[in-house]
């Protein structure tokens, strides 16, 4: 009987996250940032059904990178853990912090025990009462867990994506602003440049100053509206991430009132 080749695990850990970087690396790019009025989601994504940008809970929002059903699992099971959780103690006991937890040893338990690990990076941003409170957290494919600061970019290359982010981030920058700063790096993503259309991007925001659930999604006029005024406020001179003026703070009591004016909210009950 033939014996079976000896891999060391060092090279299997190593092939698995070349395998795992490859995957996700073949898609397209999502960035997470702060805004003056909360958190905003910002993903470079065609598709009106397959959703990389989700409410998991009240104040909790997800975005994800890599294989859709995969990262669509741990959204599932996200939504799950936070209404069971909700429902048996408070929905105040209810934390980013957790959900972020739960998602690490997921992946880590299946990149350690699986054959395939699975090709998804995901981020969950929990929005406080204050832009200090703010909580960004990011997970890769191996179970690894950074608490972000201000913003982060995740998938493609993630890398030259939060070099902009870097140079044009501001904590207190108007919506407009700040859809500026995401789309301009998302743009340059893989070292070339091209311009974003709003039916390319899918946008959406905790917004700070909501009630109970702070999740808002952003898209028809209302984002062509914004995709508008913060490349206006740049050709202003006042810089990508503070540019978009006064006009762009009125953008979140705007569109909120009916779906045709490009807003709507996630329902988290599966």
């Amino acid at each position: 009987m033939s014996m079976p080749f000896y891999v060391a695990p060092e090279q299997q850990m190593k092939d698995k996250a070349d395998y795992a970087r490859k995957g996700i690396a073949r898609g397209r790019s999502a960035v997470v940032l702060q805004y003056e009025g909360g958190i905003l989601m910002v993903a470079d994504n065609m598709s009106r059904t397959l959703h990389k940008i989700s409410e998991l809970y009240d104040r909790i929002g997800f975005a994800a990178v890599g294989r859709y059903p995969e990262f669509e699992n741990l959204r599932l099971m996200g939504v799950r853990f936070a209404d069971v959780r909700g429902y048996q103690y408070d929905r105040r006991d209810v934390s980013g912090r957790q959900l972020a937890n739960i998602y690490a040893q997921t992946l880590g338990t299946v990149f350690s025990e699986s054959l395939k690990p699975w090709e998804v990076e995901i981020v969950v941003a929990e929005v406080g009462d204050t832009a200090a409170d703010d909580e960004i957290y990011r997970i890769t494919f191996d179970g690894s867990i950074v608490d972000e600061r201000g913003f982060v970019a995740v998938g493609g290359s993630s890398e030259s994506v939060a070099t902009v982010l870097k140079e044009r981030f501001v904590a207190d920058a108007t919506l407009g602003a700040a859809l500026n700063t995401a789309t301009h790096a998302l743009a340059r993503e893989d070292g070339s440049e091209r311009e974003l259309e709003a039916g390319n991007l899918e946008v959406a925001v905790l917004e700070r100053s909501r009630e109970h659930r702070k999740f808002r999604r952003i898209h028809g006029r209302r984002l062509t509206t914004l995709l508008e005024e913060g490349r206006a406020g740049a050709r202003g001179g006042s810089g990508g991430a503070g540019g978009g003026g006064g006009t762009a703070a009125k953008g979140p009591s705007e569109g909120a009132s009916t779906d045709k004016d490009g807003t709507d909210e996630d329902q988290t009950d599966e």
